[in-house]
């Protein structure tokens, strides 16, 4: 007789993994709706990554987590570490940028690279049509305005999506 901890461990994974799949079903099918591309599918134990783009040059990547409570939108640049005084020049608007949309930031910093990140997140039990369509809004908004900041021009930077 198998121990009922164990069983009950077992039966849990089982619903999380049927709750991941149908978290993912139903973000791919409100993107579609949404006229977006995802593509570049990347699952791992418990988690699920892809991209997603649309005909007017939005993009970005998004993630679910099997034990998160909400999906999360991300976007990165990558500059030269030689721009780091020029980042740090322009890093409190950038924030502010970020704040006004909504969204939240993450920098990482090596010999060769800096990457700065910004991510937006929806909580699944509030996140339909209308719900992913604003965040969507913003998030890109976002984007577009730091990127402004940056005084990049459009393909002139490479650019990441998470």
């Amino acid at each position: 007789m198998e121990c009922p901890y164990v069983m009950i461990a077992r039966e849990d994974y089982m619903k999380s993994s049927k709750i991941l799949e149908e978290r993912i079903r139903r973000v791919k099918v409100l993107f579609k709706e949404l006229a977006y591309r995802t593509f570049g599918d990347e699952r791992s134990e418990g988690s699920f990554a892809a991209a997603f783009d649309n005909e007017a040059g939005r993009h970005g990547g998004f993630f679910i987590d099997r034990d998160s409570r909400f999906i999360e939108i991300g976007y990165s640049f990558q500059f030269s570490a030689a721009m780091n005084e020029y980042l740090k020049d322009r890093l409190e608007e950038m924030l502010t940028i970020c704040y006004e949309f909504g969204c939240y930031t993450n920098i990482q910093n090596s010999e060769s690279e800096i990457t700065f990140s910004l991510f937006s997140k929806i909580y699944f039990s509030g996140l339909n049509y209308a719900a992913l369509k604003d965040s969507l809004r913003d998030f890109h908004r976002c984007v577009e305005l730091t990127t402004e900041l940056m005084d990049i021009e459009k393909g002139s930077v490479e650019t990441v999506d998470d």
